[in-house]
């Protein structure tokens, strides 16, 4: 993913959280889980950094979004701790895995610091960016 892509994602999510009235972190990651873009806005807390990195972790290293993860690594589910590997992962929302049209997995975004719902719309409105 290039930084350019990365750059007008944040951009996106930003503005969608300005709109919904929220400070949040946002990470953004290559296929490769590496990072290539993050910001935290003002007032966002700092745990929020991290959550947010691991929230696109989380998706690129299982190509689903963290909520749907959430659903196989909770109690009760076919993985559940399976948040426990890879140095850490997320099992709530706010994580977007990010594909091409033909399915190929190009990175994800991260987002924490507004509620599961605000993350998730905030994640969103970035992936909406990379197909724009």
């Amino acid at each position: 993913m290039k930084l350019s892509t990365a750059t007008s994602m944040l951009v996106a999510a930003r503005a969608e959280a300005e709109r919904l009235g929220v400070n949040v972190c946002i990470s953004i990651m290559d296929a490769a889980a590496w990072p290539v873009a993050s910001i935290r806005m003002d007032g966002a807390l700092l745990g929020a950094i991290d959550v947010s990195a691991r929230k696109a972790r989380t998706s690129v290293l299982f190509q689903m979004d963290s909520a749907d993860f959430g659903a196989v690594g909770c109690p009760g589910g076919e993985a559940y701790t399976l948040e426990n590997t890879n140095g850490g992962l997320t099992s709530f929302g706010g994580g977007i895995v990010l594909k091409s049209d033909d399915g190929t997995v190009l990175g994800a975004v991260g987002v924490s610091g507004a509620s599961v719902d605000g993350d998730i719309a905030v994640g969103r409105a970035a992936a909406r960016a990379l197909a724009v």
